[in-house]
């Protein structure tokens, strides 16, 4: 901790050296009440006004400023595409720096809005309160990928091989859109249709707390721009095997309505080959196994979207939305085991053979309502939403003994199963916000999440010439949920409303969850109905516009989730079975957090110090069963305590150079001696990523993305290493309205992933390499303005 600490206080120390006294401009752009972002700010310096002398553009909440700039008299000019410029005279002396604006409204220009090409680029990074924005489509690394991809290069978060994702080492909740959903599995959302990823670190009372590190909120592309709008793009690839992708949007509005149709699909064949051996002391005739794996699959991934907005006047909007979801993979696996006696004489073996089948359909709808009110601090928000999931999963199963010479011996053994799932996930929601003071606002809100889950499993073993189901292995499992929710959340300040010096947060959530599960025979039932309130707080301390400090604390709740309350157990690799457990009880977390902010012109710093304490704390563990095999499920371990320090950089040297660096330094224990003595670890952990854009040639763009995930503790051992290099290339071509992008992921095919685990009874290795290395060209059209920047932006599955 000393040395995080000292981390700390060295960058904020090192960050002050850059700052300088002078004075400074800022203020905020509205529009019909809405924050303008992306607006082109500029600054000449009078007499000449022709010669620009500084320039910005307003983030996502419409702020804006200048700092450390000359004292003197300029012409500030304010433009974006679809509204008429806006011009002012400033001068700027001691008296009056700092010189703000407030709410700056510009005036729309429906003509030049319907004529002109979009051609500006967001920010990749854009701060908010609560956490950051990252735009989807500033990544051109990934071409032909899913959200998994994305999140892969997105700063701070770590994604392991098995597609796992972490916020400073936890599972965050995952939202589409801001609401629950069965396309929470980030590898079914291609990369085509993401507009933004929002990362919330310090949540508030407003979101669910079922969050245990934060929030990852995916915002899909809607466009809103007047007139009819589209773009195609179509692209291929070689990785081991082939791969393809294409991804057609259309959109059309008027004054009221907004009608858009979005098109995504994604095909891929890819290879993996994963080694593994594991030493079991206490079977001395089963005391090593080695096992070599070989994967071929095929993934089939579409997606098709509709939005329809209706705004019948400027204080109204209803807005629709369906999504229709297809998945499909198919795997051909080959496994090699071989078990070993003590004395190193042969034992057993055999070669297994499994075809998996497995098809998902997802259907998503969403009803929403949003009021305006006369006082842009007013608002209310109401939605319906519900997604409804049919998942399949088939596998045919062969095993053939073989002896000491890899000879085959006796008959085949041939096993069936299915797996199958249907759930319902709804979503009920209302938020007022409201006024109460000069200073204060009360938000307030209600959310109802409704889950409804049936999954079928079953095993059959075939004798003689047909099927027989293993009834001890095989049955049906119910399970349903209700979350009832109930917040309130106050905001205020001190000074004034331009230059506020602190501003606090104050809130409170109540959560009743009423949740049970059976499964058909009645050999797992249990029933949880519990009530629990969480208090969130968050105080900021504002040295200037530009320059704050914030002290945040919350408290979080785990819910188990039903792939890890399921209680069947797959038996793909009998000798490494795993199953769900459903004696998992909720995990409790506790989060501090201290956070310092700064922004220069050509510079911007992030850095938090953050501590979590976690009771409950649930992870998978390894046990060991008297036939020789481990069994994989989650555990309630105990407790875990993280504190670490995370920074983001974001600084532009030159024209045409700007980079992206961040890095997450934290120090875990995780503490499991009620399930075993030796299931106390201890280690620190570390990942970061730096992304390097370049400015190459005229309408050409290079990105090349550098990430590291250090080993990661897990309560029996270590998990690897992770790192790669990505790389992207996007040209325009014509008049801008054609795009080419090549891009080529895991350049040096270094990325690969495994673990090593300790314990009293068995120590085991387990290394995965698939084909992470691969090409992919990307061609893409647009015509009239809205998608210019929307097609080229992210693709490519680097593990399965």
């Amino acid at each position: 901790m000393k040395k995080i600490l000292i981390l700390f206080c060295f960058s904020i120390l090192s960050s002050v050296a850059f700052a300088q006294k002078s004075g400074s401009i800022a203020g905020n752009l509205t529009a019909n009440q809405e924050p303008i972002e992306f607006a082109t700010i500029t600054l000449s310096k009078l007499p000449d006004a022709t010669k620009i002398v500084y320039f910005t553009s307003s983030d996502s909440l419409g702020h804006f400023s200048f700092e450390n700039i000359n004292l003197g008299n300029y012409l500030m000019k304010v433009s974006l595409i679809g509204y008429k410029t806006f011009i002012q005279n400033i001068t700027l002396s001691e008296q009056n720096s700092p010189y703000f604006l407030k709410d700056l409204m510009l005036s729309t220009d429906d003509k030049l809005l319907n004529e002109v090409v979009v051609t500006s680029q967001k920010k990749l990074i854009e701060k908010t309160t609560e956490g950051f924005i990252v735009n989807a489509n500033t990544n051109i690394t990934q071409l032909g990928g899913t959200a998994t991809d994305l999140l892969k290069n997105t700063p701070t978060v770590s994604v392991d091989a098995e597609g796992v994702i972490t916020l400073r080492g936890k599972t965050p909740s995952i939202l589409i859109n801001g609401r629950n959903s069965n396309l929470a599995n980030t590898d079914q959302i291609p990369a085509s249709s993401i507009e933004s990823i929002e990362i919330i670190n310090s949540a508030s009372a407003k979101y669910d707390a079922n969050a245990e590190s934060g929030i990852i909120n995916i915002k899909l592309k809607k466009n809103t721009q007047n007139g009819t709008n589209g773009a195609i793009a179509i692209g291929g690839g070689m990785g081991s095997r082939e791969r393809a992708n294409s991804a057609l949007l259309i959109n059309h509005k008027t004054d009221k309505w907004n009608v858009g149709v979005g098109y995504d699909n994604r095909f891929a064949g890819r290879t993996k080959h994963i080694t593994s051996n594991r030493t079991n002391f206490n079977l001395s005739d089963k005391y090593y196994i080695n096992q070599d794996r070989n994967d071929e699959r095929v993934e089939r991934l579409q997606n098709l979207k509709l939005n329809v907005d209706f705004a019948p006047n400027e204080k109204n909007t209803f807005a629709f939305e369906a999504i229709g979801n297809l998945e499909g993979q198919d795997n051909d696996e080959f496994l090699n085991s071989i078990i070993l006696k003590q004395n190193n004489n042969f034992n057993t073996g055999n070669n297994r053979h499994s075809w998996e089948y497995k098809r998902s359909k997802v259907a998503e709808f969403a009803m929403n309502y949003n009021r305006k009110y006369d006082n842009p601090q007013k608002a209310l928000s109401a939605s319906i939403t519900s997604s409804i999931e049919n998942g399949k999963e088939n596998t045919d199963i062969s095993t053939q003994n073989i002896d000491g010479n890899a000879n085959n011996i006796g008959a085949i053994f041939w096993q069936r199963t299915h797996n199958y799932e249907n759930g319902i996930i709804s979503n009920a929601k209302v938020d007022y916000t409201l006024p109460i003071s000069e200073k204060g606002i009360l938000e307030t809100g209600y959310k109802g999440i409704f889950r409804s889950i049936k999954t079928d499993f079953e095993m059959a073993d075939k004798v003689e010439n047909s099927y027989v189901i293993n009834s001890a292995s095989s049955n049906i499992f119910n399970f349903n949920e209700q979350v009832h929710a109930v917040y309130a959340l106050y905001h205020s300040y001190f000074g004034t409303a331009e230059q506020p010096k602190v501003k606090y947060e104050l809130g409170l959530r109540a959560e009743q969850v009423n949740n049970n599960g059976e499964t058909q025979n009645n050999s797992t039932h249990f029933t949880n109905n519990y009530l629990k309130l969480f208090p969130t707080a968050n105080i900021s301390y504002f040295i200037n516009a530009d320059e704050f400090w914030k002290l945040s604390y919350g408290k979080r709740i785990n819910r188990p989730g039903l792939g890890q309350l399921n209680p069947f157990v797959d038996i793909t690799d009998a000798l490494n079975p795993h199953s769900g457990n459903p004696n998992l009880k909720p995990e409790i977390i506790d989060a501090i957090e201290i956070s310092y902010n700064k922004e220069w012109d050509k510079i911007s710093l992030s850095s938090n110090v953050f501590y979590r304490h976690a009771n409950n704390t649930i992870r998978n563990f390894f046990i060991s069963q008297n036939d020789g095999t481990v069994l994989n499920l989650p555990n309630n371990i105990g407790s875990s305590d993280s504190y670490g320090l995370e920074n983001i950089f974001t600084a532009k040297p030159t024209d045409f150079y700007d980079l992206n660096a961040s890095i997450s330094l934290f120090q875990q224990k995780l503490n499991g001696s009620n399930v075993s003595s030796d299931a106390i670890q201890s280690s620190f952990n570390w990942y970061g990523k730096l992304i390097n854009n370049f400015a190459v040639s005229k309408g050409g763009k290079l990105q090349i993305i550098a990430n590291y995930n250090s080993a990661a503790t897990t309560p029996q051992g270590r998990l690897i290493a992770l790192y790669n290099v990505d790389l992207g290339f996007q040209q325009k071509l014509g008049k801008g309205n054609t795009r080419l992008g090549l891009v080529v992921v895991d350049v040096f095919n270094t990325l690969k992933s495994g673990s090593k685990n300790f314990t009293n009874e068995f120590t085991s290795n387990r290394s995965q390499k698939a084909d992470t290395r691969a090409v992919m060209l990307t061609l893409a059209y647009t015509f009239k303005s809205a998608f210019k920047e929307k097609l080229l932006d992210n693709k490519f599955s680097k593990e399965f």
